[in-house]
């Protein structure tokens, strides 16, 4: 009986990362996705040794990358004694399998566990989960994933079981038995999450006529630390991925306008779908804001994109039309000629950029180019704004913004109240 879909066997793994160059992604943009495919693991609790590459068309169907590479990961994990091998991309359950019997060919006990980007995530999902809701979306986004996968992950299975039971030959007979375990706890699971949507849209629906304002964003840019400075909560914040898988909602009072703040679960890059699928009921929070606070890490030097992705998990969500602040954060961070060197506008490559540097970039007309949202009621297009929210820089006129942009919300909704404020 399967008692823990997805965990890593040894307390402190140690992996190779693998990545392909193709049409999709050069060299340059590789080595920053597998930049941060370290830092997921490195999340998880894995130490990363090496990182390999390979220029492919596509991926080989049967192993991913081509044979001779193959060849190549054997060796150097035989001599270090690594007992990780981590892909960039999401394996089909052959070549899970495939690879795997490829790099524990001759060996006498399997030695290795070969993953993939989806199930490092979920791993890391499951590790962060600290509420009964956010554990029930996390475990039924990792029966999902693994049930396609049962086969090719025998030996994860056999290993994390800790010698308790045999196998022996049974093979096909018990993986159709767990197979049926598995399906049974996604429909037992299913139902227990349909159960907390029904008292989590109970929830929203007895918070009255509030304004909601949602925080999204790139996962670690912030968004933590800008709930807390905001809000005056103690809302967890860490430097790792996924700090925050609970949606948090405070009441937030500026000036005499009172509203709703809520921090959701950051986005990333080629997010397994069975986690959006299973947080659903998370994401709700989102769907339902009348106001979005698009948080971006300014000082990463693929912010870009990570725009682009929050950008395309809001269209998903039907969430991306509302009105939004973008809010650059980590401001202090920013060094023009390190992080970007084509941001170098104002021949300030080695020092930092002031605020009003910032403000006459490019990037500050990312939105509407003004910082004067009064001005926007009626404009669809996003406010920009800088700050630092560890450094707590400029959160005055962060703090005058998002007043603007919830009044001009409350008004439209009551405008009986217009003299209130």
């Amino acid at each position: 009986m399967i008692e823990k879909p997805i965990a890593f066997a040894s307390s402190q793994p140690t992996a190779i990362l693998i990545g392909l160059i193709n049409q999709q992604q050069d060299e340059k943009k590789l080595k920053e996705f597998l930049d941060e495919l370290a830092f997921l693991a490195e999340t998880a609790g894995i130490r990363t040794v090496k990182k390999y590459s390979q220029r492919l068309a596509s991926p080989d169907n049967r192993t991913f990358i081509g044979s001779g590479k193959l060849g190549e990961i054997k060796d150097f994990v035989h001599q270090n004694d690594v007992n990780m091998i981590i892909f960039d991309d999401d394996l089909s359950p052959a070549q899970l399998k495939n690879i795997e019997k490829e790099l524990n060919k001759g060996a006498e006990v399997s030695k290795f566990s070969v993953i993939d980007r989806s199930y490092l995530i979920l791993e890391i999902f499951a590790q962060r989960a600290r509420s009964a809701h956010a554990k029930t979306q996390v475990q039924l986004a990792q029966y999902e994933y693994l049930l396609p996968r049962l086969t090719g992950m025998w030996t994860h299975l056999e290993r994390q079981r800790g010698g308790t039971g045999t196998r022996g030959g049974s093979g096909e007979k018990e993986i159709e038995t767990d197979r049926r375990i598995v399906k049974s706890k996604i429909s037992k699971l299913k139902e227990e999450l349909k159960l907390v949507d029904r008292q989590k849209a109970t929830q929203r629906s007895n918070r009255g006529s509030l304004v909601r304002a949602a925080l999204v964003g790139y996962t670690n840019v912030g968004k933590s630390t800008v709930m807390n400075l905001i809000s005056k909560s103690n809302v967890f914040a860490e430097n790792k991925l996924f700090a925050t898988l609970d949606t948090t909602v405070r009441k937030v009072v500026i000036e005499n306008l009172p509203f709703l703040l809520s921090d959701t679960v950051g986005f990333i890059r080629k997010l397994p779908h069975q986690l959006v699928e299973s947080f659903k009921s998370t994401l709700d929070e989102v769907r339902e804001s009348d106001l979005l606070i698009h948080v971006v890490d300014v000082s990463h030097p693929n912010f870009e994109e990570q725009i682009q992705v929050v950008n395309q998990t809001l269209m998903e969500l039907g969430a991306k039309d509302k009105p939004t602040i973008i809010l650059f954060n980590k401001m202090d961070l920013y060094h023009p000629g390190v992080n970007r060197d084509e941001f170098d506008l104002t021949g300030n490559s080695i020092h930092a950029f002031s605020l009003e540097d910032l403000k006459k970039t490019w990037i500050a007309k990312t939105g509407n180019g003004s910082n004067y949202p009064e001005n926007n009621a009626e404009s669809k297009l996003p406010v920009t704004l800088f700050i630092s929210a560890t450094e707590k820089s400029n959160i005055e006129e962060f703090r005058k913004t998002l007043y603007e942009q919830v009044k001009n919300i409350h008004i439209k909704r009551y405008p009986y109240h217009h003299f209130l404020y």
